[in-house]
Formats: C-alpha cells, structure tokens, sequence
C-alpha cells in the first residue's frame, strides 16, 4: 500500500533574480507502508526542502504530495500534522520547554483527537505516559513534572522522537534528528529510532549527513545532489553497500567528489 507519493516535485527559490536556486527538481519519490528510507547529499542538495514540501511549510510550484492517497499538495502545515510526526536537528525543537514531561505528551497525544472539555490527562493517560516513558529506558517516567527545557540535548530529542510518533503517523519524518549531539547520545536516539520505527512499523524518511547511519538504517536509501534524486538503492543493494560504494557512485553520476567533509562521519 503506497503510503506517500511525491509526483514531479518542482521548486525554484528567488526565481529570475540573480539569487534563483532551484531547489528541487522533477523529484518523483513513493514509499510504501512500513519503507524506511533514508535520503544522504551534501549541504544545499535540497533535502531540508523536500521534507518542508512534504510536510507542507513550503508549497512546490510544481506537482503534487499525496499521503495515504488523498492529495494534500495545498493542505497547509497545521493540517498535515494529524498525518505526519517530524522530529528536527534542534534539540529545542519540537517540545515546549516552559512545559512538563506530563503537558508536552498530553499535547501530542492530543494531535490527532477532536479537541473536547475533557480533562487533559486523565488517570488512564497517565499510566500510557508512564509506560512509553519507560520504553525509552531514560528514567524520564520519574520525571513527568519536569519542565522539559531542564532535560539534557538527548533527553529531549528521544521526548521528540516519542512525542512525534505517539499517535502513530502516516509519515515520519526525521530531519537529521541525531546531527546536533554527542556521540553516545546520537547512538542512544539512533537506537531508539530503529525500535520505534520497527515496533510500530511506520513509514519513515530521514534524513542525515552521515552515510554509514544511511546504509545502517532503513531498507531503502536515497542520493540527492543539486535539487535532484541522482540515485537508488534498494534492501537487497544496501547489505553490501559501504560508504566507499556511496562516494564511488557520485564520482560515477557527477565526475566529481562529494563535497561533503561530514558525510564519512560515523556515530
């Protein structure tokens, strides 16, 4: 069942000034339920673009976004939230710091639900709290009273990742979710993406500079350079990819290196 369908995607920034970039260019993309795809190219090649089209920050002059095969190509952001969890490279991004542990699930718990009177955390919604808390194996379930802006880079992106796939969405997408920390943190969240994503099967896009995280991860990996898909590699492709591989085949497509110094990096 195709879950998400991209068709003839096209963007220009500043056209016909002397800024014109195109950002995108004839990106024709379809993930099936439960693909897990990771997107890999330099800075500039336009995947931070392709997520805020799907997600419906910025609207393609040309094509259409179809989610779970309704069209939504002119569905403003805030209404394609019910159908899509982001997590962002900004740790502070995602969650309301001034607010508890306890008031951010409630809030993203609340996403997909017609809004009511009802009491906002019940005690049967509590205990659900409690319990994916736990999941994560952090300590946070002793801390739903904390205001999150006290917790550590980590601590929050995995409430991030947590929050943005509570209600089970459509689509996730992870926008270089685990570049902003540490080594042992970016391995914790990395971890947890790949039980959380597998648990739940979801339909899942990330994006990362890192390429041995893109060949770790996910069953479909994507190369996009200058606003363009320049290659594929399917689950069978990817057991024996390797970074090299990767370099080797941009060489390849564009006669030249990637330039990229962050794309060897490894967690």
């Amino acid at each position: 069942m195709e879950l998400l369908h991209l068709k003839e995607i096209n963007k220009i920034f500043n056209e016909g000034t002397l800024d014109e970039k195109i950002a995108l260019k004839d990106i024709n993309l379809s993930l099936e339920k439960g693909d897990f795809v990771t997107i890999i190219g330099s800075n500039g090649a336009g995947k931070s673009t392709l997520m805020n089209v799907i997600s419906g920050v910025i609207k393609p002059d040309i094509g259409t976004v179809t989610i779970n095969s309704k069209d939504v190509t002119n569905l403003p952001e805030y209404k394609r939230s019910k159908l899509i969890g982001r997590v962002f490279q900004d740790p502070m991004a995602g969650t309301a710091p001034t607010m508890t542990i306890e008031e951010n699930l409630a809030m993203a718990y609340s996403r997909d639900k017609k809004r009511g009177l009802r009491k906002g955390v019940t005690k049967e919604r509590k205990q659900l709290f409690l319990d994916v808390l736990k999941s994560l194996n952090l300590g946070l379930e002793s801390r739903l009273n904390a205001k999150v802006g006290l917790l550590s880079g980590g601590e929050r992106q995995a409430l991030s990742l947590l929050m943005a796939t509570f209600t089970e969405p459509d689509i996730l997408l992870l926008d270089e979710h685990t570049a902003a920390l540490d080594p042992s943190r970016a391995e914790l969240i990395t971890r947890l993406t790949k039980e959380i994503v597998a648990e739940h099967g979801l339909t899942t896009l990330m994006v990362t500079h890192n390429m041995q995280q893109a060949i770790d991860l996910g069953n479909r990996l994507i190369m996009m350079d200058k606003g363009q898909i320049i290659f594929e590699a399917n689950e069978e492709q990817k057991k024996s990819l390797t970074v090299e591989d990767l370099l080797n085949e941009f060489k390849r497509i564009r006669g030249e290196q990637l330039a990229s110094d962050r794309s060897l990096l490894s967690i």
